[in-house]
């Protein structure tokens, strides 16, 4: 499986044959992004489709609305790829609603090293850095920090409320494809590592939880009331996957057309220079001869 790509699911129902109340019970089957495709594709579907002539150029099929989503999804899928490794005492969730609104938790993770909530930040490219609670990403000030900080708060007291124990909980910002992670210092309450550094840091930590802490946990943390006031229903999460791999092989598409005709261009371009310089080279003297 290619770091990008949605890993296999358990189950691909169509949404006639899973009932409401099923649906809300399956928050292990969300997939890694499931809220932010979930967007992503709403946005899509207002886009106008591309001209005849825009698909043979290589148009983008993505808006400038839609591409940050898109940018989040891969980053999400990224890290869900990343966590399949982890062995199988561990339970993963991701995109959990959370709150009363649309907003998610893009990994929750439980295992014997503890419980952990990911906040997954795709900064391709770009140079990040950190020191205490200051968090920038090409010179830009972000607040991924807090973030996450609020996000493993609010698990810990929603997993206590449920267990009648104290449950720590430890935020993580995870950051995927950056050119560059500059840590001047720490921050105090969470961790901020790459995708590179993510599995080894989880796996060597020291356990903390027993098998039966782990299952109280689990049981409460897949329940979605833990999280939501009001669970939404996710409909069918393979459906959702594959409408993702369609617009992902769009993209793709799109991208070797724009390269073909760049590089068809500079052939294009060098064939005429070859064919000028030799004449040029013949004429220059008969110009300069008096």
């Amino acid at each position: 499986m290619r770091s990008h790509e949605l890993p296999a699911l358990e189950s691909s129902a169509p949404d006639s044959a899973i009932s409401a109340e099923d649906q809300t019970l399956r928050l292990q089957n969300r997939i890694p992004g499931h809220a932010v495709i979930t967007e992503l594709l709403a946005i899509q579907n207002r886009v106008q489709p591309r001209s005849r002539l825009g698909r043979i150029f290589g148009a983008n099929p993505l808006s400038p609305d839609s591409l940050p989503w898109y940018q989040g999804a891969l980053g999400e899928i990224r890290i869900g790829h990343i966590l399949t490794s982890l062995r199988a005492d561990w339970t993963v969730l991701h995109a959990v609603p959370v709150g009363t609104g649309s907003s998610d938790i893009d990994h929750v993770l439980i295992g014997p090293a503890g419980v952990f909530t990911l906040n997954t930040k795709n900064h391709a490219n770009q140079n990040v850095w950190v020191a205490g609670n200051t968090f920038m990403v090409a010179g830009r000030k972000q607040c991924h920090i807090s973030n996450a900080v609020h996000e493993a708060s609010r698990a810990a007291k929603l997993l206590a409320a449920v267990t009648s124990t104290p449950v720590p909980v430890t935020g993580v910002v995870v950051i995927v494809g950056a050119k560059k992670l500059t840590i001047r210092e720490k921050p105090a309450a969470v961790r901020v590592l790459t995708e590179r550094q993510l599995l080894r840091w989880l796996t060597r930590r020291k356990p903390v939880l027993t098998s039966e802490q782990i299952a109280e946990i689990v049981a409460a943390a897949s329940r979605p009331e833990t999280w939501h006031r009001n669970p939404p229903v996710p409909g069918n999460p393979a459906a959702l996957r594959n409408s993702f791999i369609d617009l992902q092989r769009q993209v793709s598409a799109a991208r070797a057309r724009r390269t073909a005709w760049a590089f068809g261009a500079l052939a294009a371009m060098g064939a005429i220079l070859a064919a000028l310089i030799p004449a040029a080279a013949t004429l220059i003297p008969t110009i300069l001869v008096p």
